[in-house]
């Protein structure tokens, strides 16, 4: 089992877990997890097997986006949609 790192390590990292970033957000590990798989979440893995490991500073911000389209009452779908858009 691995060493769980200090708070102020992780907020300094690039790079963060899904457990570092569900430290760091407050939001629920599945939710994150489920975000990932429809594709709204984005991570890096250079080999397949690896833990996947999030661009802290870009992941927080989507997650503060999601967060905003979802107070303005946008479904999964259009939240998905809008992000899409955005990206292109």
């Amino acid at each position: 089992m691995s060493r769980r790192r200090p708070l102020q390590v992780i907020q300094d990292a690039e790079l963060v877990t899904i457990g570092e970033l569900v430290r760091l957000s407050g939001a629920r590990y599945s939710t994150l997890k489920f975000y990932t798989e429809e594709g709204m979440l984005h991570f890096e893995q250079e080999d397949e097997g690896l833990t996947r490991r999030y661009p802290r500073q870009k992941a927080l911000a989507q997650l503060d986006r999601i967060n905003g389209l979802k107070k303005q009452g946008l479904t999964i779908t259009e939240i998905k949609n809008t992000l899409l858009e955005e990206q292109a």
